[in-house]
């Protein structure tokens, strides 16, 4: 636990938990909320096949995931960590340049 402490740089075995919890609630949602949006614009496991339409559905997860995290994070008391979380995940996929300030 304190390597992980370190690496993310929090202090207690708290914040540890309440960053587990956030990641699985989030995933979930992700996944919950794109089941009817690929329903709405009628796509299905049976409408085509099914490896286009986990693939679809995966594009489709990762902006979802990617725009709540934080916002999960702050109901949980753990904003700060999630948004430099996602400022260094989008900076590594090259969309660094959203958060330069200048």
């Amino acid at each position: 636990m304190e390597k992980l402490k370190k690496r993310w740089g929090i202090s207690s075995n708290i914040q540890i938990i309440l960053i587990i919890i956030v990641f699985a609630i989030n995933g979930s949602f992700a996944t919950w909320v794109a089941k009817p949006i690929t329903a709405s614009i009628g796509l299905s496991p049976y409408s085509i096949h099914p490896l286009f339409y986990w693939v679809i559905r995966i594009f489709l997860i990762f902006p979802i995931y990617q725009a709540t995290l934080p916002i999960t994070g702050f109901v949980f008391g753990q904003f700060k960590f999630f948004w430099n979380f996602e400022k260094k995940f989008l900076t590594r996929l090259g969309l660094g340049f959203l958060f330069k300030t200048k």
